[in-house]
């Protein structure tokens, strides 16, 4: 019973938060996806004017309808809840964290809003250019609304163009040039978003696998199935690369983040990277593991014999860096506390007019700002995120890439060879992907989310100062009112998309010129 549960308000809200997220992408890649999948189709049929396009297109136009207006609700609530569990931190960072929200409201949704009106009620109402034009703005917007939201996440993992005002007890945004081309946001926005298109690609080639094994429109089943596989293809490598480079962004601004990812304790020189093994957190290691050696000291920084810090390096600090030496988390605690206290002595020192006691605290607090977020730290030992879940995570993420990797070559080849009917398993296979691939986007969410923690805002502002004065019952109540939300809408897309899909695309012929 819930008035029986002995939990916090901080993991109440973290629930409730990361719950709705959750649910709220399970939505989103395939939205990214199938909107690029479905554009594709419908460029064809304007090159080639051949009907069978337009027909195909529709058809997946349709599911993307379903999926983008559940997604549009589970969105809304999703950014309701800063305001609601999270008052402290809209506070502290609202005027930063607030403009790329409401950039991506007012740009990107309306865009989005206008243009799918048009892509699905304007066939016969315009011109096959400007239809063609709404669906692909309609999936721009889509793609849009994304980067914003993404920089502004981004920002809370390497928060930049800022600047603390001791006065309101705000940070105020000085450059939104530096928010917006964050190398740290430009790598999650092409990891993110070409990830998605991953999602998409799995989901058309496993429907078009159930056409297949149903005996069904296996032209439409085939043609939908080739261009969706050399969308996930195309995606899986981008998506590499982009992993690479964010590697290195990881390893710089979130180094205990990476030491979780890896079930690293101790580092060291040319450090290997673990492909496939069982964590021991009591033991502090990995063990059975698959390594290839030297792997993760090169993507972390480019040198396959650079020194990688693990978790125990990030608290005992010491260790080898290449600028300022690296304190421990005792030394940054207490910095955190006197940038605290320094801002408590600014505060009466300016409500008792004395600017000079003012200056001097101002100055101890500039000091000691960037250790501001440690001072609410009670222990060490808290600025260890959860590492099995973290490990598991970014390990079941790697694992399903390659393995969609595999999936797309494959299918690519015996399109090719004109054996795909003749290979069911391989049908079979595609098909029961299409979970894999929401789990695979779900695990990358939690490897960003869950290995920041204990931070909202990386160095600066931890959960437990920035939740709402909230009863933990109320959070408890509003959480599974959400969790019989949300799972009844997630029951419904569900539904109505299945039926569409035994409906199946209509191919009935029509004027090829049309």
């Amino acid at each position: 019973m819930i008035e029986n549960l002995d939990t916090s308000l901080v993991d109440w809200s973290r629930a409730q938060f990361a719950m709705t997220a959750m649910y709220h992408w399970l939505f989103v890649p395939l939205t990214l996806g199938l909107g690029l999948i479905m554009s594709i189709m419908e460029s064809l049929y304007y090159k080639t004017g051949n009907v069978f396009w337009k027909n195909t297109a529709k058809f997946w136009m349709k599911l993307f309808g379903i999926n983008f207006a559940i997604g549009v609700a589970t969105g809304i609530i999703l950014e309701f809840e800063f305001g609601t569990n999270w008052s402290n931190y809209s506070w502290f960072v609202g005027d930063i964290f607030g403009a790329p929200l409401a950039i991506e409201g007012i740009l990107a949704f309306f865009m989005e809003a206008t243009f799918i009106a048009i892509m699905f009620f304007g066939w016969e109402k315009v011109s096959k250019g400007a239809h063609l034009a709404s669906t692909w703005l309609t999936w721009i917007g889509a793609t849009l609304s994304a980067l914003w939201i993404l920089v502004a996440n981004a920002w809370m993992q390497h928060p930049v163009g800022m600047q603390f005002n001791p006065e309101t007890v705000r940070n105020e945004m000085n450059d939104f040039w530096a928010l917006l081309l964050s190398p740290y946001a430009i790598d999650k926005f092409f990891h993110t978003v070409i990830s998605s298109w991953t999602v998409g690609a799995a989901f058309v080639v496993g429907i078009s696998a159930w056409f297949l094994l149903k005996k069904r429109q296996t032209e439409f089943a085939l043609k939908s199935m080739k261009i969706g596989a050399i969308v996930g293809l195309v995606a899986i490598i981008i998506v590499w690369y982009t992993g690479d480079s964010g590697s290195k962004n990881v390893s710089k601004y979130q180094p205990m983040k990476l030491a979780a990812m890896e079930g690293l304790y101790n580092g060291g020189e040319g450090v290997g990277l673990i492909g496939i093994g069982i964590l021991n957190t009591e033991a502090q290691t990995v063990e059975p593991a698959i390594r290839f050696p030297k792997l993760l000291s090169w993507l972390a920084k480019g040198d396959p014999n650079a020194y990688v810090p693990g978790i125990n390096d990030l608290l005992k600090g010491g260790y080898p860096t290449e600028g300022k030496p690296a304190l421990s988390a005792d030394e940054k605690i207490a910095r955190g506390k006197a940038a605290i206290q320094a801002l408590a002595d600014f505060r009466i020192a300016k409500d008792n007019k004395n600017e000079a006691d003012a200056a001097i605290a101002k100055a101890a607090l500039d000091k000691d700002f960037e250790y501001f977020g440690y001072g609410y730290i009670k222990e060490a030992k808290d600025l260890i995120p959860p590492v099995a879940l973290t490990f598991y995570s970014f390990h079941l993420m790697v694992i399903l890439g390659g393995f969609f990797l595999v999936l797309f070559i494959v299918v690519l080849f015996l399109i090719r060879k004109d054996k795909v009917l003749k290979h069911k398993w391989l049908q079979w296979v595609a098909l029961w992907s299409i979970p894999l691939a929401f789990i695979a986007s779900q695990a990358g969410w939690v490897v960003a989310e869950v290995g920041r923690q204990p931070w909202a805002i990386q160095d600066i502002l931890p959960v437990t100062a920035a939740v709402s004065k909230l009863s933990s019952a109320s959070v408890q109540t509003t959480f599974f009112v959400f969790l019989l939300l949300f799972a009844v809408l997630l029951a419904a897309e569900i539904g109505i998309m299945v039926k569409a899909i035994k409906k199946g695309p209509n191919l009935a012929a029509e004027n090829t010129n049309s």
